[in-house]
């Protein structure tokens, strides 16, 4: 039986929206909160928001928010008895895990023991097997293009090359036919040991119009393990997430219920506690099967927040502390979506674009929830991942979702930088994506016709005089007159809405 442990004081080794994410769960719970930063980061929101901050002299990832000794230093000096490592950076490291026990310090998150299982592909796959969780044919680690190939040929293509120790797209190559088969393998090879310092790869059977949905689970240090429902994930570009939402449209109440018994039977399989994610690729004849799990908190966390009421990082704490989970099932509200907002410029192959944001205007209204880490007046940093927020809409359901998502993305304006505003509406109004009948293809099947320029991204007098008028409106002011420009905008909202309803509530 694990004692209860009242945490006192909590460290953030990350940056960005995370971190004040973190912050403000923190906050409402009485517990102080330090922020690290690094010297591009020095005058990050997330800086601001903490307690206490700390610097971390350099400006790489591995100077300092991956720099162990130097992150327990801090610790130490400031006396925070637990670490919250957010997602990414240390977050999935089973070392960094292990030396907090050494260090006295709660490692808010998996065991490292749960972390090393889940972390190499292959094993996981192994021992979900075993647990009979149903899994993608694939095979062992392979040593050479030759074996890759024999086992191509016996699963059958296309196949996916993906490295052991993978994560984000990374080490990940789809072959078609033999002849690309070993040029590929060996680029994998490359990009796993430049990505994660493990050249190993695997290779899985690659399904027809698959969809990546995923399943949020909590465990406590008492044996006792849920799921808090489904993410839908299939909208990816480079197998990157850039838009997620819930309920699913693909499932109906048996696949969810079958599903969720699987997360759950394949969370106790390695001894899992507080959360994680049990991801699932499901096929044309919705077969699925696991993929892997991820033994942290997810970027996409939020719209799982808003359907339940749950504060997944309030709970990640309370188990940490050694509290015991409520296993009685938690009602479902609703619908929500999540965008994911990047300082990049879709029509230059989504080349980063750091910056001084000059203006800003947020998004708002009923069930707008906007998680940032950038305000007015900011830097954007080059030295780390582009994304400026996560927009989140909650609604009662996806036609409601739908629409007020695309109201957001038009009252969000960002002066100064580039951003994937206008790519995201032109995925939410497409009808496959109206309709809920995508996968994961999606992006590359349709991306000339989402990449046509639309203008209000690039022209920053139509900007500042959009925000103007949408910060008058907000204010109840009365507008005496409209532009044609702000006419047209108004009148295609309107129409758009109204295609969206006619499309209808589809799978939710």
């Amino acid at each position: 039986m694990n004692e209860k442990r009242k945490i006192k004081k909590i460290l953030i080794p990350n940056r960005g929206e995370i971190a004040i994410r973190i912050q403000r769960t923190c906050r409402e719970l009485g517990i102080p909160t330090v922020a690290v930063f690094s010297e591009p980061d020095r005058y990050a929101l997330h800086v601001r928001y903490a307690d206490e901050a700390y610097p971390l002299p350099g400006s790489t990832p591995g100077e300092t928010y991956l720099n162990q000794e130097l992150i327990f230093d801090i610790a130490k000096k400031c006396n925070a008895d637990a670490i919250h490592p957010g997602y990414g950076f240390l977050s999935e490291n089973a070392r960094f895990a292990r030396a907090c026990r050494e260090h006295n310090i709660t490692f808010i998150g998996p065991p490292p023991e749960a972390i090393d299982l889940m972390g190499l592909k292959t094993e996981a796959r192994r021992l979900m097997t075993e647990a009979g969780v149903p899994v993608v044919p694939g095979t062992e680690p392979l040593e050479t293009a030759e074996l890759a190939a024999e086992s191509a040929n016996k699963i059958g293509y296309p196949v996916l090359i993906k490295a052991t120790a993978g994560g984000g797209g990374k080490g990940m190559r789809k072959v078609e036919k033999p002849a690309d088969l070993k040029s590929a393998f060996d680029a994998c090879q490359r990009e796993a040991q430049s990505a994660f310092g493990d050249p190993r790869v695997y290779i899985e059977k690659y399904a027809t119009k698959p969809r990546h949905v995923e399943f949020q689970v909590l465990a406590d240090l008492h044996g006792n393990t849920i799921h808090l429902y489904e993410r839908e994930c299939s909208i990816q570009r480079r197998h990157q997430k850039i838009i997620e939402e819930t309920p699913s449209p693909v499932l109906d109440d048996d696949l969810r219920r079958r599903m969720g018994d699987v997360a759950v039977e394949a969370a106790r399989a390695c001894g899992y506690a507080n959360a994680g994610t049990v991801e699932f690729l499901v096929d044309a004849d919705r077969n699925f099967y696991f993929l892997e799990m991820n033994t942290r908190l997810q970027v996409e966390h939020p719209i799982t927040e808003m359907i339940t009421g749950v504060d997944l990082v309030e709970r990640q704490i309370r188990i940490a502390e050694g509290e015991t989970l409520t296993t009685e099932p938690i009602p479902r509200r609703g619908a929500a979506m999540e965008c994911r907002i990047y300082a990049e410029d879709p029509n230059q192959n989504f080349l980063p674009s750091p910056g001084h944001i000059k203006a800003l205007t947020d998004p708002g209204g009923p069930g707008i929830r906007n998680d940032s880490g950038v305000y007015s007046g900011f830097t954007i940093p080059m030295e780390y991942d582009p994304m400026i927020s996560k927009l989140v809409v909650h609604g009662e359901n996806r036609e409601q979702v739908l629409t007020r998502m695309l109201r957001a993305l038009e009252e969000y304006h960002l002066l100064g930088i580039r951003t994937n505003i206008a790519y995201l509406r032109k995925i939410l109004m497409h009808p496959e994506f109206i309709s809920g009948d995508y996968d994961t293809h999606f992006i590359p099947k349709h991306q000339d016709s989402l990449l046509e320029t639309e203008g209000d991204n690039h022209d920053e007098e139509a900007i500042a005089l959009v925000t103007a008028g949408i910060l008058s409106f907000m204010n109840n002011k009365k507008q005496s007159a409209q532009s044609p420009a702000n006419e047209r905008r108004s009148t295609s909202r309107w129409k758009l809405a109204g295609r969206v309803r006619a499309v209808g509530n589809t799978g939710v």
